[in-house]
């Protein structure tokens, strides 16, 4: 009997770190097995700031995710973010020595390997190629150039870079913490498949994923992935900007935010009051909604601004790349108040919320189909379509294994910690299938085994 697959995500998110195990039911649905989630301690803005608290961290959010479902984890895909990303257009051919020859896989391999040959700057490494449109001979606006005859392949990229040392941290919390890395990929790629619905892409969309310390922009038209960027603003920046303009203290700054927080001032009357206990033994504090939204929606402004700038720098405003489709928002920040109506006001866009249910079964939690765990579950759905076995039942490891070892290489920290703090969920997202949105699956294992295997040698050799 075939063995089902068993896809695990991880999001190392700045407020919190999620573990997500899934796998495809019989209707093509994706079921969570299994959650967990811890604080995330030890990043910031996306980069791995400590790394002794950011294996705690995911060793807690792991085990949850393992006790919650059952199966132990073996190994995980990851998604990447941080202010560190950056993207840049590229354009490269390749002649063809027998032009009577289909064009074949082997031939766009080659041409996207020349791409990851392309000299970075001093730090800085290569995360995805993704092919945009081909020519052939010439012939421009190809999608799919596999069985076409031509001397000359040539196509645009959109080439993702990041800082190599933040990738090979993240690589270092998760083997220290007794797992396998079998994939990276960017995060608001991850976020876009849970979300975005395939007509939304060819017609033009900006999804906007507004995190904890980053908010994470990718902008699809005709299917195809054109533009990426990483603005190292988030939901933690309006907290404190909170907690200074009304000098609390940060968890009770959070706390407003949620409950009462807006994104548009005019929606609050000016004798909206909400009282803060004091700090040990002092008066309460009586705060006016009207000013916490004015915070609020100086802050959102600012972000919003900043991302509108990254639409209009990919040229939205030319009639054949405008976004049909508008503005997507997901992540924590966009539940928000009233932040879809001040999005749509700066940017004149059709804007929605994102929400990941349409590709969940239908008994799933509902707290799962939150923007909050957008990224995550898009990551568990690249990982299914890599049929990756990352966990196993649970009975099974303690036949096979007698010691109380962590799964997978020889580690030597032990998933004891916990915190009780609550915290929600993004997720990874497997690598090897983002290599392109416009050709599904064109994204060739070859390039991120050879990538994953360069960082796993790099881990191996610092030890």
């Amino acid at each position: 009997m075939e063995k089902e697959s068993i896809a695990v995500g991880l999001d190392i998110g700045t407020t919190k770190i999620v573990a997500m195990i899934g796998k495809k039911n019989e209707y093509g649905k994706l079921e969570i097995l299994g959650v967990g989630k811890s604080k995330s301690l030890g990043v910031a803005r996306g980069v791995v700031n400590n790394i002794t608290q950011t294996i705690q961290s995911i060793q807690q959010a792991v085990h949850e995710a393992e006790v919650d479902s059952g199966y132990k984890i073996k190994d995980v895909v990851v998604g990447i973010a941080g202010q560190h990303i950056r993207s840049i257009q590229h354009s490269d051919y390749i002649s063809r020595s027998n032009p009577e020859e289909v064009i074949s896989e082997n031939d766009i391999d080659l041409l996207i390997n020349q791409v990851h040959k392309l000299a970075m700057l001093p730090g800085e490494e290569i995360i995805h190629v993704l092919p945009q449109e081909f020519k052939i001979d010439g012939q421009a606006e190809i999608k799919e150039p596999i069985g076409m005859y031509g001397g000359r392949l040539e196509s645009s990229f959109h080439v993702v870079v990041g800082q190599a040392s933040s990738i090979r941290n993240v690589g270092r919390c998760i083997k220290s913490s007794g797992l396998d890395l079998s994939g990276l990929t960017l995060e608001p790629l991850a976020s876009a498949d849970a979300v975005l619905s395939q007509e939304e892409k060819e017609a033009g969309v900006a999804l906007i994923d507004i995190g904890g310390g980053t908010t994470d922009l990718a902008i699809f038209k005709d299917g195809i992935i054109r533009h990426t960027a990483v603005i190292p603003f988030g939901g933690n920046v309006i907290t404190d900007d909170i907690k200074e303009g009304c000098s609390i203290i940060e968890k009770q700054a959070e706390l407003l935010k949620v409950k009462f927080g807006s994104a548009w001032p005019g929606e609050n009357k000016d004798n909206e009051i909400v009282s803060i206990p004091g700090l040990r033994g002092r008066e309460p504090k009586e705060i006016s909604l009207k000013n916490l939204s004015k915070i609020i929606h100086a802050r959102v402004v600012e972000i919003i601004d900043q991302v509108f700038t990254e639409i209009k720098s990919y040229g939205h405003e030319d009639p054949r790349k405008k976004l049909i489709a508008g503005i997507v928002l997901t992540g924590g920040g966009a539940q928000l108040q009233h932040i879809k109506q001040l999005v749509e006001y700066i940017t004149g866009m059709d804007t929605r919320i994102g929400y990941p249910n349409e590709h969940l079964a239908g008994n799933s939690d509902e707290e799962i189909s939150s923007p909050l765990y957008a990224t995550a579950v898009g990551l568990v759905m690249n990982s299914i379509r890599n049929n990756t076995r990352s966990a196993v039942p649970l009975n099974q490891v303690e036949v096979e294994k007698a010691p109380p070892v962590q799964v997978h290489k020889e580690v030597v920290v032990e998933t004891t910690t916990h915190y009780e703090e609550e915290v929600s969920v993004e997720q990874p997202k497997k690598a090897e299938q983002v290599k392109s949105a416009s050709t599904e699956g064109r994204m060739k294992k070859s390039f991120f085994d050879k990538y994953i295997d360069k960082i796993k040698e790099f881990l191996d050799n610092a030890e």
